[in-house]
């Protein structure tokens, strides 16, 4: 609360900045700032908010969509890697040199072309002639970025703190003005509570206020059995269970929940979001893993995490570090009306 209250102080700054990003959009609008279009399709995933919306996670429900019946490419800007410019993941790439979302879609996807680049206006062309079989391109995390039109916007709102409801930075978490959502063509409520009745899910809509061309879908989060970082083992989280959880994620909270439903409790170390982990970073692990009294004990991490712990294999090969994956699942049983818009979006402008 008290936090809240401070953020409050800082509206002055939160008008100056949304001011300034309200007549950057106006110019884009009216077409004095340029915006580069391609006829090519290309799938925007992106949020109003600085993070912890889901948008890893959906990119890769598109690539589990796509990948069988489209060569599908991701383009990311690759956040807070150790290089830069364009570059396409390989079987020698490392988090460090794409970033660690990159990273985890190169693992779970080897088949699928991933690649990075700042400038997204400059890093479409290069994949394409890189891998000229491509089909369709997903952009991650790209919806502000306005240089390039994509032909299919997606943007994603956690239930927990709609953008409706939200402030621009600083005073809040938003990085663009709420009036940018009419850019979108489809948004997703995410992190939906389980029990989520007809009635809220109407008046979600109603306060959203979607245009006639735009449709609103609801997703809650459903976490997989962990598995080990490095054998890939999984396991049954047990209530007797003694629980380290390690994380750098923007948003923790629904993965607390998930743990508070199946473990009698939980210790936890958080980090800021996309941290990169260092040695002594695992001294401060085994140290508080150390402290959780029972021979039944384990670390749980995500698998953003885990790509940036991968590199501590020869330190960690015999620890009890496991993954939770995680995947959006559509409720009110429209998955198929998603799925059906975006491989209709692709045929439609491949025609």
């Amino acid at each position: 609360m008290l936090l809240k209250s401070f953020r409050y102080l800082l509206l002055p700054i939160t008008w100056i900045y949304g001011a300034i990003i309200w007549l950057r959009n106006k110019l884009y609008d009216k077409n004095i700032l340029k915006s580069a279009t391609f006829n090519f399709p290309i799938i925007c995933v992106g949020n109003l908010a600085t993070g912890g919306t889901g948008k890893t996670p959906m990119t890769e429900y598109l690539i589990r969509l796509l990948k069988n019946d489209f060569k599908a490419a991701t383009l990311s800007r690759g956040y807070k890697r150790k290089t830069v410019g364009f570059a396409i993941a390989n079987e020698d790439t490392t988090a460090l040199e794409i970033g660690d979302e990159p990273m985890q879609f190169h693992q779970k996807f080897p088949d699928v072309a991933v690649a990075v680049g700042e400038e997204r206006i400059v890093a479409i062309p290069q994949l394409l002639h890189e891998r000229p079989e491509t089909e369709v391109i997903i952009l991650d995390d790209a919806f502000q970025h306005r240089q390039v039109k994509a032909g299919l916007n997606i943007i994603l709102t956690d239930y927990s703190n709609l953008y409706t409801r939200d402030f621009i930075l600083p005073a809040g978490d938003l990085r663009d003005v709420r009036s940018s959502s009419k850019r979108a063509d489809i948004i997703i409520v995410t992190k939906c509570k389980a029990d989520l009745s007809e009635a809220e899910k109407k008046a979600i809509i109603a306060e959203i206020d979607p245009t006639l061309n735009q449709t609103v879908f609801f997703t809650k989060i459903v976490y997989g059995k962990p598995y080990h970082l490095f054998t890939k083992a999984a396991i049954d989280i047990k209530p007797d269970y003694g629980i380290l959880l390690v994380c750098g994620i923007a948003n923790p909270r629904p993965l607390k929940e998930h743990l508070n439903k199946h473990a009698d409790s939980y210790d936890m170390i958080r980090y800021a979001d996309h941290h990169i982990f260092h040695s002594n970073d695992l001294q401060d692990i085994r140290q508080q893993f150390k402290k959780i009294k029972t021979d039944k004990k384990l670390v749980l991490t995500t698998e953003k995490d885990a790509v940036r712990l991968q590199k501590f294999e020869k330190e960690l090969s015999d620890f009890p570090i496991y993954v939770v994956p995680i995947e959006h699942q559509f409720m009110f049983n429209e998955a198929g009306s998603f799925n059906t818009a975006i491989t209709t979006f692709i045929k439609n402008f491949n025609k």
